[in-house]
């Protein structure tokens, strides 16, 4: 039976009957009609067809009309006993219908007022209503019959939206990808309908940098089934035997970095452990490799395995013992090198104090009292003198030159002063300039312009007393003048008193 508002009716058997009964499965309610406008009641009849009442008939009493609501009272029925408009007639059973014939079923059913026939009596209302409620519940449902659609062309649009959603929901999973995402190690399993890497990692949020590793590279395209790894950079400031360096890698821990740097770690140093660790920001490391170093010392050879940070400690694993001033050739607190020798050197030395003259300089002065070309010795020079510290070195048994290594002033040197004479050279005397000044001077002082005699009263190259030299117009002493004023002078004195000033050796002036 259809679930829809249609009313199941129940027809009395006399075709002449002047009313049946219907009944609303929708609102439970009973109406009264007159006369026949259909055809006998077809219990094969798709719309009308009832497999017995599905809930008890009412009965509506008798309306008064202008009331809030019509009134209802419940009715059993009583099938087969006579009702209001004849007998009530027994719902088939399941066993008792005839069969349908096979086929399309055409309804030729009709109301009376289509068919072109007379129309029936209406009965009206106390009010004069003709039908009533139940006449225009009736024209509704007509109304309804009439505009059913298609059951075809109703079913083609639904059709038509599931082979659309069908179509889409295949694109749907086709475009789908498992793809399997390890970002720094940590695996995960996603679902993603991006074409190729790099919209992978955006998608996820992975941020790339310029050290970071991803494979397969950006821009490679994805398929189901796809493994994408990111391994991320990460800095470390490396000293690999001595060398310091910035290096980049992406392995995780200290083990793997110096693998991935090529870092030959069998026997080598290393500043921490091998299974730490490494963060993003990076580490420190030092690490020193092995080596193999030669030493000789105390005439012997020894070869070694080390990874030592300094030449003085590859000795001391060697087992030689350097005492006092002992040292190595090379410098204890280098690096040692791959194949390298070092040799060790015994030294024993002691130290020696020298004392070392200082010579005085000259210091020169302009006179412009003194002829020009004569140099007058004010004061004499004094050489100083220095305390020097040696250290004497024997090395493997051999002496070393003296090394310098302390030096103290003693005694400072004092300088000569020498003066220069600046003024024009005396003017010629007349009557004297002929005569042989040399020879004289020759005879006098050996040609000497400082000589003195051994009383001390007389000195120059023409032995003036003090008190005539000043009488000539000379200054200081004669034999401190320079030998152009000396003659110059000699030949003034010759003009006022001739040759006698020189009694013995006047004579030679004229020769």
């Amino acid at each position: 039976m259809e679930s829809d508002d249609r009313s199941a009716r129940f027809w009395s058997p006399d075709p002449d009957a002047l009313g049946a009964v219907v009944v609303s499965n929708s609102q439970h309610e009973t109406y009264e009609t007159y006369g026949t406008y259909g055809p006998p009641y077809d219990p094969y009849d798709p719309y009308e067809l009832s497999y017995g009442p599905a809930e008890p008939p009412y009965r509506m009493t008798e309306p008064s009309y202008g009331a809030a609501e019509p009134s209802y009272e419940m009715t059993e029925p009583s099938y087969g006993t006579a009702g209001p408009y004849g007998p009530v007639p027994e719902p088939p059973g399941p066993h008792t219908a005839p069969t349908l014939p096979y086929g399309v079923y055409e309804d030729t059913y009709r109301p009376a007022y289509e068919s072109g026939g007379s129309p029936l009596p209406r009965r009206t209302d106390a009010a004069g209503h003709p039908g009533g409620r139940a006449e225009a519940r009736r024209a509704a449902r007509r109304r309804k019959i009439s505009v059913r659609p298609d059951p075809l062309r109703r079913l083609l649009p639904q059709a038509l939206v599931v082979v659309f959603l069908a179509g889409g929901t295949t694109a749907f999973v086709a475009k789908d990808k498992a793809i399997e995402l390890s970002v720094d190690g940590k695996p995960r399993t996603l679902h993603t309908f991006a074409d190729d890497v790099t919209e992978l990692l955006a998608e996820e949020g992975v941020g790339v940098g310029a050290h970071d590793v991803v494979a397969p590279t950006r821009g490679s395209a994805l398929a189901s089934g796809d493994e994408v790894a990111v391994r991320y950079g990460r800095p470390v400031h490396l000293t690999l035997d001595g060398q310091r360096r910035r290096v980049w890698t992406t392995a995780r821990t200290v083990d793997g970095a110096l693998q991935q740097l090529g870092v030959r770690a069998e026997g080598a140093y290393v500043s921490t452990s091998r299974s730490r660790p490494i963060g993003r920001a990076g580490l420190a490391l030092d690490v020193r490799t092995e080596r193999t170093v030669t030493i000789m010392a105390d005439g012997r050879e020894r070869t070694i395995r080390t990874n030592a940070a300094t030449v003085g400690e590859a000795v001391e694993q060697a087992g030689i013992t350097l005492h006092g001033q002992d040292t190595t050739s090379v410098a204890p607190g280098s690096y040692p090198r791959d194949g390298q020798t070092v040799t060790v050197m015994r030294i024993t030395g002691s130290r020696e104090v020298r004392e070392e003259v200082i010579p005085f300089g000259v210091e020169r002065m302009d006179d412009p009292a003194l002829f020009r070309g004569t140099e007058l010795v004010e004061r004499a020079g004094q050489p100083g003198a220095r305390r020097v510290t040696y250290s004497l070195r024997t090395v493997n048994g051999v002496r070393q030159t003296p090394k310098r290594i302390d030096s103290e002033v003693v005694r400072q040197p004092q300088n000569r002063v020498v003066k220069v004479g600046t003024k024009p050279p005396p003017p010629s005397v007349a009557g004297a300039d002929d005569l042989n000044w040399g020879g004289l001077a020759a005879c006098e002082s050996g040609g000497r312009p400082g000589a003195v005699d051994p009383s001390g009263t007389y000195g120059g190259l023409y032995q003036f007393d003090t008190r005539t030299w000043h009488d000539l117009g000379g200054s200081g002493r004669p034999q401190d003048a320079p030998a152009a004023e000396q003659t110059y002078r000699a030949k003034k004195l010759y003009v006022r008193r001739g040759a006698s000033p020189w009694p013995h050796c006047g004579s030679r002036l004229h020769d």
